[in-house]
């Protein structure tokens, strides 16, 4: 769970640029929450809401991290709460730190009020992170041709790890780091299924910048109710 934020962020603040920190980034890597490898999955209704319309169907998520939806006919917004289910799922996996990031180095950059940079070197070679108070509160990846850039402003506690609350995303361009969208801004509610877990989404609110109308931006919410484990498969 988040530490305090004394020891460790005192800790990065005092480490000098160019250092090996390796086992700082693999501290924080190590705090994410993340699903027991025999979570059987979870179902319940969704709900998509925007400019007063609302829209609702049920969704399942399967031992797999597939999520299937149904009951709502408009195919894009299928697809969207899909989308949403499924980003969530791919950061609930467990693998180890070694398994992501055995093939690269970290090494300290500067120390901001975001955090302590990581500097990356090896495979992913251009990545680059910040941390602080074993919290990872900055990734700036390249994927598919396109650098996203993410910036988390709080957490939530399971007492297993933390989740992000808050946080902005933005693509921009490698070559010339121009924005290729928007700022959006993410606000995420997490529940314990059953009172004690697995933690799972219950809601997020997703503000998108419109290059043409900057000073409204495009709000969505997604709900997720009614939500209940999936009985693991009968062993036999």
């Amino acid at each position: 769970m988040p530490t305090s934020a004394g020891a460790t962020g005192a800790v990065e603040a005092a480490v000098a640029p160019g250092s090996d920190i390796r086992e700082l980034f693999r501290a924080a890597y190590e705090n994410r929450y993340t699903w027991d490898p025999g979570f059987a999955g979870y179902r319940g209704r969704c709900v998509w809401e925007q400019d007063g319309r609302r829209v609702e169907g049920t969704f399942t998520v399967g031992a797999d991290l597939k999520a299937s939806v149904e009951g709502i006919e408009d195919e894009a917004i299928s697809k969207a709460i899909g989308s949403q289910l499924w980003e969530v799922c791919i950061h609930r996996v467990r693998r180890s730190f070694e398994q992501t990031h055995g093939a690269n180095t970290f090494s300290a950059g500067d120390t901001d009020a975001v955090g302590l940079e990581v500097i990356v070197g090896g495979k992913n070679a251009g990545d680059r992170y910040r941390i602080k108070d074993s919290v990872v509160t900055m990734v700036h990846r390249q994927i598919h041709g396109t650098v996203v850039t993410i910036f988390t402003g709080s957490t939530t506690d399971t007492g297993a790890g933390y989740l992000s609350r808050t946080y902005t995303s933005q693509y921009s361009d490698p070559a010339s780091g121009e924005a290729r969208s928007g700022m959006s801004s993410f606000t995420d509610t997490f529940v314990p299924l059953s009172g004690e877990g697995p933690w799972v989404l219950s809601e997020r609110v997703i503000s998108s910048e419109d290059p043409e109308a900057p000073e409204t931006p495009n709000l969505q919410t997604f709900r997720f109710e009614s939500l209940e484990a999936l009985e693991p498969p009968m062993a036999g």
